[in-house]
């Protein structure tokens, strides 16, 4: 008994089928490498010993673990065996703001350039010019009007 040559190709197809499909619980996992490199905002100069920390950042938010690295004296740092997906990158260096971002990591190596800003001013009611602001003796400062005192019943 001979089968039909589309029958044939059909059950061979069916066959191939399960072989082409991969499970995704079995794929090996995409990895990539990372190149950091930390430079002030308003020069470009490198940022020695910067921390770069980073979380991987799941369906729920900021996933449990991950790890810090430093900068080197040229700013830079690296890292290897990053799983693809979304990564926060955090940098902290003192005498500049903390930066924070989501990065989707996505291509084998990467190189992620981050530019750190300097503090703004900031400003507070305990400073000399706030409305409150007194001398060391307690007597208001020269410009500054005095608190009133509350109505007496």
């Amino acid at each position: 008994m001979q089968l039909p040559r589309a029958l044939i190709a059909a059950l061979g197809l069916l066959l191939t089928i399960p072989v082409a499909a991969k499970d995704k619980k079995n794929e090996p996992e995409t990895l990539a490498n990372l190149h950091f490199t930390v430079l002030k905002g308003d020069n470009q100069k490198p940022v020695r010993n910067a921390s770069v920390i980073l979380h991987p950042v799941g369906k729920n938010g900021q996933g449990k673990g991950g790890y810090q690295l430093k900068t080197d004296a040229d700013g830079k740092t690296e890292t290897e065996g990053v799983p693809y997906g979304t990564l926060r990158v955090q940098v902290i260096a003192p005498g500049f703001q903390t930066f924070g971002e989501d990065y989707d990591i996505n291509q084998p190596e990467m190189n992620i350039d981050i530019h750190l800003k300097r503090p703004t001013q900031q400003f507070s009611i305990y400073d000399n010019g706030g409305k409150n602001a007194r001398k060391d003796d307690g007597s208001p400062q020269q410009g500054t009007p005095a608190p009133k005192d509350p109505p007496k019943e």
